[in-house]
């Protein structure tokens, strides 16, 4: 009986893996991408449409300085006439609200800054006041 010694080979195969490194960067991206879009935590809620634009009411800016002269845009009003001047800015029943927005110096008596948001308010305006510094 004769028993043959197979021969090993020394030699070794190899897999080229550049192409397969490729391919899963790729997929890693858009797994990555696409778990960054899909958030499973969003509120779904129908928006309503028009089909005409939207209004835009513009803000009626009242001015009050340390010395108690009220001023509606530039113009100069009487303290005593402030509801009569301010209706003419405030359209009544317009469906958009109309905004007052209160520019006062720092020097200026709160007593009067309140006066303008009361009449405002009472005209059906909404009312936000800023308060700056005299030099």
């Amino acid at each position: 009986m004769s028993l043959r010694k197979t021969k090993l080979r020394d030699e070794h195969s190899d897999v080229d893996t550049g192409p397969l490194n490729d391919i899963l960067f790729i997929l890693l991206m858009f797994f990555l991408m696409i778990s960054t879009l899909a958030n499973p935590n969003v509120i779904k809620m129908s928006v309503p449409k028009s089909k005409s634009d939207t209004k835009q009411k513009q803000s009626v800016v009242v001015s009050v300085d340390k010395d108690k002269n009220f001023f509606i845009g530039s113009k100069k009003i009487n303290p005593d006439s402030l509801e009569s001047s301010l209706k003419k800015y405030i359209i009544e029943g317009d469906s958009i609200k109309p905004a007052v927005v209160i520019n006062a110096d720092s020097v200026a008596q709160w007593g009067e800054i309140v006066k303008v948001m009361k009449v405002a308010r009472k005209l059906g305006a909404t009312t936000s006041a800023t308060v700056s510094g005299s030099d």
